[in-house]
């Protein structure tokens, strides 16, 4: 890990003095973490699509104002988060009834993932980003309130309470063979 973040922190400097490639791969490096990410908190996927590439934009547009190259993944999940509610505030309330897709995400058993993508739905859209960046990315505290832009204290009870609200909601869960 140490080592990704060496490289990393290499190619951004390659980047601000010019090289695209490098920024190409960047891009290649983090594009699909991007993309899930989005794709888990906007449940529609040609949104994560359009998103994802306007991250990178906005990203290679301000790669000078990254103060630390070893802060990359939180920044550009940052910046992710950021289009991503402005992209909620856009969307008109109507919008948000039409057009949602479930991530399909391969799973054993199907029963369990479809209804962890439904249970996920169900959050709040701050339970489900905290959940997202903790579960599925890995984050560490204080990354998820750097790229939240909130206390690591907010960052817990979000992630606590949509972990609890979560466990309720799956609790019921039966699938065949387990449990």
């Amino acid at each position: 890990m140490i080592f990704r973040a060496v490289e990393d922190a290499d190619l951004i400097e390659r980047t601000r003095k010019g090289d695209v490639e490098s920024y190409n791969l960047l891009i290649s490096r983090w594009e699909k973490r991007v993309y899930n990410y989005l794709l888990r908190i906007l449940n529609h996927r040609e949104d994560a699509l359009d998103l994802t590439q306007d991250v990178f934009l906005k990203a290679y547009q301000n790669i000078r104002k990254l103060d630390n190259p070893s802060r990359f993944g939180p920044w550009i999940f940052r910046i992710a988060h950021n289009e991503a509610y402005s992209l909620f505030r856009r969307r008109k309330p109507e919008d948000e009834l039409t057009g949602i897709e479930t991530p399909h995400e391969p799973a054993y058993p199907v029963e369990l993932s479809l209804a962890a993508a439904h249970a996920l739905e169900r959050l709040s859209p701050d339970q489900r980003e905290a959940v997202v960046l903790k579960i599925y990315h890995g984050l560490k505290f204080e990354e998820m309130a750097e790229v939240l832009d909130c206390p690591v204290s907010t960052v817990k009870s979000r992630l606590y309470t949509a972990l609890e609200l979560l466990k309720i909601q799956l609790a019921p869960v039966k699938t065949k063979g387990l449990a």
